[in-house]
Protein backbone atom coordinates (compact mmCIF):
# COMPACT_ATOMS: atom_id res chain seq x y z
CA UNK A 1 0.00 0.00 0.00
CA UNK A 2 1.50 3.39 -0.94
CA UNK A 3 2.03 5.89 1.84
CA UNK A 4 -0.42 8.73 2.27
CA UNK A 5 0.97 12.10 1.39
CA UNK A 6 2.79 13.88 4.21
CA UNK A 7 2.06 17.57 3.66
CA UNK A 8 4.38 20.32 4.86
CA UNK A 9 1.94 22.96 3.72
CA UNK A 10 2.41 26.14 1.76
CA UNK A 11 3.89 29.28 3.26
CA UNK A 12 0.75 31.27 2.47
CA UNK A 13 -1.27 28.80 4.56
CA UNK A 14 0.15 30.48 7.67
CA UNK A 15 -1.94 33.59 7.01
CA UNK A 16 -4.88 31.96 5.27
CA UNK A 17 -8.23 32.81 6.92
CA UNK A 18 -9.12 29.11 7.18
CA UNK A 19 -5.95 28.42 9.17
CA UNK A 20 -6.61 31.35 11.50
CA UNK A 21 -10.22 30.29 12.04
CA UNK A 22 -9.17 26.70 12.73
CA UNK A 23 -6.51 27.80 15.23
CA UNK A 24 -9.00 30.09 16.98
CA UNK A 25 -11.45 27.20 17.18
CA UNK A 26 -8.80 24.98 18.77
CA UNK A 27 -7.91 27.74 21.24
CA UNK A 28 -11.51 28.25 22.37
CA UNK A 29 -12.35 24.54 22.50
CA UNK A 30 -9.23 23.69 24.49
CA UNK A 31 -9.85 26.55 26.92
CA UNK A 32 -13.42 25.37 27.50
CA UNK A 33 -12.25 21.79 28.06
CA UNK A 34 -9.41 22.62 30.44
CA UNK A 35 -11.49 25.12 32.42
CA UNK A 36 -14.22 22.54 33.06
CA UNK A 37 -11.85 19.60 33.57
CA UNK A 38 -9.38 21.29 35.92
CA UNK A 39 -12.25 23.16 37.54
CA UNK A 40 -13.92 19.88 38.49
CA UNK A 41 -10.77 18.88 40.40
CA UNK A 42 -10.60 22.25 42.18
CA UNK A 43 -14.30 22.01 43.08
CA UNK A 44 -13.86 18.58 44.64
CA UNK A 45 -10.87 19.82 46.58
CA UNK A 46 -12.86 22.77 47.93
CA UNK A 47 -15.89 20.68 48.82
CA UNK A 48 -14.26 17.59 50.30
CA UNK A 49 -10.53 18.36 50.64
CA UNK A 50 -9.92 14.96 49.05
CA UNK A 51 -10.06 14.08 45.37
CA UNK A 52 -8.62 10.57 45.72
CA UNK A 53 -11.84 8.75 46.63
CA UNK A 54 -13.72 6.47 44.25
CA UNK A 55 -16.58 8.96 44.07
CA UNK A 56 -14.17 11.76 43.27
CA UNK A 57 -12.62 9.70 40.49
CA UNK A 58 -16.02 9.06 38.90
CA UNK A 59 -16.99 12.74 39.14
CA UNK A 60 -13.73 13.86 37.54
CA UNK A 61 -14.05 11.25 34.79
CA UNK A 62 -17.60 12.36 33.99
CA UNK A 63 -16.58 16.02 33.97
CA UNK A 64 -13.71 15.30 31.56
CA UNK A 65 -15.92 13.17 29.31
CA UNK A 66 -18.66 15.77 29.09
CA UNK A 67 -16.26 18.68 28.62
CA UNK A 68 -14.27 16.91 25.92
CA UNK A 69 -17.46 15.85 24.14
CA UNK A 70 -18.57 19.48 23.99
CA UNK A 71 -15.11 20.78 23.03
CA UNK A 72 -14.82 18.34 20.11
CA UNK A 73 -18.40 19.01 19.00
CA UNK A 74 -17.98 22.78 18.81
CA UNK A 75 -14.70 22.57 16.89
CA UNK A 76 -15.10 19.53 14.64
CA UNK A 77 -16.65 21.40 11.70
CA UNK A 78 -13.99 24.12 11.75
CA UNK A 79 -10.71 22.56 12.80
CA UNK A 80 -11.50 18.87 13.03
CA UNK A 81 -11.94 19.05 16.80
CA UNK A 82 -8.49 17.93 17.92
CA UNK A 83 -8.42 19.79 21.28
CA UNK A 84 -5.23 17.87 22.04
CA UNK A 85 -1.66 18.22 20.70
CA UNK A 86 -1.35 14.42 20.67
CA UNK A 87 -4.39 14.03 18.41
CA UNK A 88 -2.90 16.64 16.08
CA UNK A 89 0.37 14.68 16.04
CA UNK A 90 -1.43 11.44 15.16
CA UNK A 91 -3.26 13.19 12.31
CA UNK A 92 0.02 14.74 11.13
CA UNK A 93 1.82 11.39 10.91
CA UNK A 94 -1.14 10.00 8.99
CA UNK A 95 -0.97 12.82 6.45
CA UNK A 96 -4.37 14.17 7.47
CA UNK A 97 -3.11 17.64 8.38
CA UNK A 98 -0.22 19.76 7.15
CA UNK A 99 2.78 20.54 9.34
CA UNK A 100 2.12 24.29 9.17
CA UNK A 101 -1.45 23.86 10.35
CA UNK A 102 -0.31 21.43 13.06
CA UNK A 103 2.07 24.06 14.42
CA UNK A 104 -0.78 26.57 14.61
CA UNK A 105 -2.94 23.99 16.37
CA UNK A 106 -0.25 23.23 18.95
CA UNK A 107 0.25 26.88 19.81
CA UNK A 108 -3.50 27.48 20.03
CA UNK A 109 -4.09 24.41 22.21
CA UNK A 110 -1.32 25.29 24.65
CA UNK A 111 -2.45 28.92 24.88
CA UNK A 112 -6.04 27.81 25.44
CA UNK A 113 -4.96 25.57 28.31
CA UNK A 114 -2.88 28.34 29.90
CA UNK A 115 -5.66 30.93 29.62
CA UNK A 116 -8.18 28.48 31.13
CA UNK A 117 -5.85 27.73 34.04
CA UNK A 118 -5.25 31.46 34.64
CA UNK A 119 -8.98 32.14 34.60
CA UNK A 120 -9.49 29.34 37.12
CA UNK A 121 -6.87 30.79 39.44
CA UNK A 122 -8.46 34.24 39.21
CA UNK A 123 -12.07 33.14 39.60
CA UNK A 124 -11.30 30.83 42.54
CA UNK A 125 -9.44 33.63 44.33
CA UNK A 126 -6.00 32.14 44.00
CA UNK A 127 -6.53 28.38 44.20
CA UNK A 128 -3.45 26.75 42.74
CA UNK A 129 -4.20 24.26 39.93
CA UNK A 130 -3.13 20.83 41.23
CA UNK A 131 -2.08 19.50 37.84
CA UNK A 132 -0.91 15.89 37.70
CA UNK A 133 1.41 13.65 39.66
CA UNK A 134 2.33 9.99 39.89
CA UNK A 135 0.80 7.79 42.55
CA UNK A 136 3.01 6.13 45.13
CA UNK A 137 4.84 3.16 43.63
CA UNK A 138 4.31 4.29 40.03
CA UNK A 139 7.59 5.04 38.30
CA UNK A 140 7.98 7.51 35.45
CA UNK A 141 8.43 4.74 32.89
CA UNK A 142 5.36 2.91 34.14
CA UNK A 143 3.46 6.18 33.68
CA UNK A 144 4.88 6.68 30.18
CA UNK A 145 3.71 3.21 29.17
CA UNK A 146 0.29 3.86 30.68
CA UNK A 147 -0.02 7.16 28.80
CA UNK A 148 1.00 5.42 25.57
CA UNK A 149 -1.74 2.82 25.96
CA UNK A 150 -4.43 5.30 27.00
CA UNK A 151 -3.62 7.79 24.25
CA UNK A 152 -3.45 5.02 21.67
CA UNK A 153 -7.04 4.15 22.54
CA UNK A 154 -8.11 7.78 22.34
CA UNK A 155 -6.51 8.53 18.97
CA UNK A 156 -7.60 5.19 17.51
CA UNK A 157 -11.16 6.18 18.45
CA UNK A 158 -10.67 9.57 16.81
CA UNK A 159 -9.50 7.89 13.61
CA UNK A 160 -12.33 5.35 13.60
CA UNK A 161 -15.14 7.84 14.22
CA UNK A 162 -13.92 11.18 12.83
CA UNK A 163 -11.21 10.55 10.22
CA UNK A 164 -11.84 7.21 8.49
CA UNK A 165 -13.34 7.97 5.04
CA UNK A 166 -15.71 4.99 5.52
CA UNK A 167 -17.01 6.19 8.89
CA UNK A 168 -20.45 6.99 7.40
CA UNK A 169 -23.05 7.90 10.01
CA UNK A 170 -20.50 7.08 12.72
CA UNK A 171 -19.13 10.58 12.16
CA UNK A 172 -22.23 12.10 13.73
CA UNK A 173 -21.48 10.49 17.09
CA UNK A 174 -17.71 11.05 16.93
CA UNK A 175 -17.66 13.72 19.69
CA UNK A 176 -19.70 11.46 21.97
CA UNK A 177 -17.50 8.41 21.35
CA UNK A 178 -14.34 10.46 21.87
CA UNK A 179 -15.70 11.91 25.10
CA UNK A 180 -16.63 8.43 26.32
CA UNK A 181 -13.13 7.03 25.74
CA UNK A 182 -11.61 9.97 27.61
CA UNK A 183 -13.87 9.34 30.61
CA UNK A 184 -13.32 5.58 30.53
CA UNK A 185 -9.56 5.98 30.32
CA UNK A 186 -9.58 8.28 33.35
CA UNK A 187 -11.43 5.62 35.31
CA UNK A 188 -8.80 3.10 34.20
CA UNK A 189 -5.64 5.13 34.66
CA UNK A 190 -6.56 8.09 36.84
CA UNK A 191 -5.46 6.58 40.18
CA UNK A 192 -1.99 5.86 38.77
CA UNK A 193 -0.87 9.00 36.93
CA UNK A 194 -3.99 11.06 36.30
CA UNK A 195 -4.62 9.61 32.83
CA UNK A 196 -3.77 12.82 31.00
CA UNK A 197 -3.61 11.72 27.32
CA UNK A 198 -3.31 15.40 26.45
CA UNK A 199 -0.10 17.49 26.78
CA UNK A 200 -2.08 20.75 26.72
CA UNK A 201 -4.26 19.52 29.59
CA UNK A 202 -1.09 18.95 31.61
CA UNK A 203 0.80 22.06 30.47
CA UNK A 204 -1.71 24.76 31.43
CA UNK A 205 -2.09 23.76 35.10
CA UNK A 206 1.62 22.96 35.36
CA UNK A 207 2.58 26.46 34.19
CA UNK A 208 0.01 28.38 36.25
CA UNK A 209 0.44 26.18 39.32
CA UNK A 210 4.18 25.82 38.71
CA UNK A 211 4.21 22.06 39.20
CA UNK A 212 6.71 20.48 36.82
CA UNK A 213 7.64 17.22 38.52
CA UNK A 214 7.34 14.29 36.08
CA UNK A 215 5.90 16.71 33.50
CA UNK A 216 7.85 15.15 30.62
CA UNK A 217 5.83 11.96 31.10
CA UNK A 218 2.71 13.77 29.90
CA UNK A 219 4.37 14.74 26.64
CA UNK A 220 6.33 11.63 25.71
CA UNK A 221 3.60 9.10 26.52
CA UNK A 222 0.73 10.82 24.67
CA UNK A 223 2.83 11.67 21.61
CA UNK A 224 4.14 8.12 21.26
CA UNK A 225 0.68 6.62 21.77
CA UNK A 226 -0.94 9.04 19.34
CA UNK A 227 1.75 8.47 16.73
CA UNK A 228 1.36 4.71 16.94
CA UNK A 229 -2.43 4.92 16.69
CA UNK A 230 -2.23 7.24 13.69
CA UNK A 231 0.23 5.01 11.84
CA UNK A 232 -1.59 1.76 12.66
CA UNK A 233 -5.02 3.01 11.65
CA UNK A 234 -3.83 4.99 8.63
CA UNK A 235 -1.67 2.31 7.06
CA UNK A 236 -3.08 -0.98 8.36
CA UNK A 237 -6.80 -0.35 8.85
CA UNK A 238 -7.86 2.22 6.26
CA UNK A 239 -7.88 0.56 2.82
CA UNK A 240 -5.87 1.95 -0.05
CA UNK A 241 -7.66 5.01 -1.35
CA UNK A 242 -7.89 6.63 -4.71
CA UNK A 243 -7.02 10.35 -4.77
CA UNK A 244 -10.72 11.27 -4.90
CA UNK A 245 -11.60 9.00 -1.99
CA UNK A 246 -8.98 10.48 0.31
CA UNK A 247 -10.69 12.66 2.89
CA UNK A 248 -8.51 14.62 5.31
CA UNK A 249 -9.75 15.61 8.74
CA UNK A 250 -10.51 19.09 7.48
CA UNK A 251 -10.91 19.69 3.71
CA UNK A 252 -8.88 22.87 3.74
CA UNK A 253 -5.80 21.22 5.26
CA UNK A 254 -4.31 20.79 1.82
Amino acid sequence: MPLRRFAFGRTEDAVHPDTIRAALSEFVATAIFVFAAEGSVLSLDKLYKDTSSATGLVVVAIAHALAFFVAVAIAINISGGHVNPAVTFGALLGGRISLIRALFYWVAQLLGAVVASLLLRITTRGMRPPGFSLASGVTEWHAVLLEIVLTFGLVYTVYATAIDPKRGHMGTIAPLAIGFIVGANILAGGPFDGAVMNPARAFGPALVGWRWRHHWVYWVGPFVGAGLAGLVYEYLVIPEETPHAHQPLAPEDY
